[in-house]
């Protein structure tokens, strides 16, 4: 285990901030991809909503099967 300055053990969050900073990702880099992540998320959400508030759901017609589709 690491230790700091006056021989005590490192704090995980001081370790983890310096890998940070040896690969290159400051705080400023760190929050931004942070804000993106937490906007797709609420992409996400606010594109099943707008599916579950269709006025006509799609749904499959009686007897059609699904298509099927070759995976590599």
């Amino acid at each position: 285990m690491s230790r700091d300055k006056q021989g005590g053990p490192k704090k995980a969050c001081c370790m983890i901030s310096e890998v940070l900073e040896e690969i290159g990702i400051d705080r400023e880099k760190l929050r931004k991809v942070r804000r993106q992540a937490l906007e797709g998320v609420i992409l996400l959400c606010q594109w099943q909503l707008d599916r579950m508030n269709e006025a006509s759901p799609r749904r499959p017609e009686p007897g059609r099967k699904g298509r099927r589709i070759p995976v590599e």
